[in-house]
């Protein structure tokens, strides 16, 4: 199974690699410099789930495994990117590689850092170098379609789709704020046709201020209704992911943080691929699994092995909160809680499943 991947995109010093580097434990260098980063790094992230550690506790698990998020670090993004400016084509390029999009948009001052500290300013420099690098792709390419489809019909419906979304482009608002149908125009690798998250990166003394809410605000009412919004001041959250697992929780708390930032952007990435996560547990192990949105029983069989998907015959399900409310699988299925499903039962995220399969 491919694993899909979120690519992190900003400008010079957005704080990108420090992101990068707190999330997987990666050691990509970061420098208060422009181009510190001139290549691709690439690294999975745990995402960390109270409901897996929940059923851990409850089925005195052995081993716990969480499930992850693959995240691409791309090289800074500067005004004039679609036209070469910096290193601009070949980030545009690994821009197309990735399945979803996270801005980093930089909030933090700090003089002996080079850059602006206008999040919605960052969004739209960004913005603008994607829309103009689908137009300038889409242009290209629309002509040789629109022969093509004189002699083949069924081409109609992907130009037409095609010509919306260079009208939308054209005026440089990104597809993904539009509401044209993006579905038949993949074989285009769009860069503003994936869908988007941002992270606002915020300096410490912003955290928990309404200036911060502000900020965040702000990126919101840019990206459109359907597109989360983080507020997290990175640096603070690459330092706390030094510590010990009780050290971190300790600052975090302090600081009245919770759980920390980085678990809300490690779900968010997860969730803007769309991804869910289903579970399994017992006393050897309890484990978070991810499927494609909307997957049914047998496919998320196959993501556990294949041969759960090819000799699959039933699923035992129950939601995660239900089975801790009863306290164990066995109660569960003493109390008749436990629905027996078929090869049609469309996967819920946060189920717990337990395969029946015969090969």
């Amino acid at each position: 199974m491919t694993m899909e991947k979120l690519g992190l995109v900003g400008l010079p010093n957005a704080g990108k690699s420090s992101l990068f580097n707190a999330l997987t434990g990666a050691g990509v260098v970061v420098a208060p410099h422009p181009f510190s980063t001139t290549e691709t790094a690439v690294g999975s992230a745990n995402v960390p789930d109270p409901r897996l550690e929940a059923l851990a506790q409850m089925s005195h698990s052995k081993k716990v495994v969480p499930s992850t998020v693959e995240l691409v670090d791309i090289a800074a993004l500067v005004a004039g990117s679609s036209t070469g400016e910096g290193l601009g084509n070949r980030f545009l390029a690994q821009i197309r590689e990735v399945d979803a999009i996270c801005f980093v948009l930089r909030a933090f001052e700090d003089e002996s850092v080079a850059g602006g500290t206008d999040p919605v300013e960052d969004l739209v420099t960004l913005e603008l170098e994607l829309v103009l690098a689908d137009a300038d792709s889409l242009e290209s390419q629309l002509e040789r379609r629109r022969k093509a489809a004189k002699s083949d019909k069924t081409l109609a419906s992907e130009v037409a789709s095609a010509e919306a979304a260079l009208e939308v482009l054209s005026g440089g608002t990104p597809l993904y704020r539009s509401a044209v149908d993006t579905a038949p125009l993949k074989g285009y690798f769009l860069l503003t046709a994936k869908p988007v998250l941002a992270v606002v990166n915020l300096g410490e003394d912003q955290v928990g201020t309404p200036q911060a809410e502000t900020l965040v605000t702000s990126v919101r009412d840019g990206l459109g209704t359907g597109s989360e919004v983080l507020g997290v001041c990175v640096q603070l959250e690459a330092e706390a992911a030094q510590l010990t697992a009780a050290e971190k929780a300790e600052l975090l708390e302090g600081l009245g943080l919770g759980e920390g930032a980085l678990a809300r952007v490690a779900r968010a990435a997860l969730h803007v691929l769309g991804r869910r996560t289903f579970l399994t547990t017992g006393d050897k192990e309890s484990r978070a699994w991810t499927f494609r949105e909307g997957a049914k029983a047998p496919e998320c069989a196959g993501v556990i092995h294949s041969d759960l998907q090819r000799g699959f015959i039933r699923a035992e399900v129950i939601a995660w909160d239900e089975l801790l409310a009863l306290g164990s699988w066995n109660a569960a299925k003493t109390a008749g809680k436990l629905r027996v499903e078929g090869k049609d039962y469309q996967v819920s995220d946060g189920d717990v499943l337990e395969i029946r399969f015969n090969v």
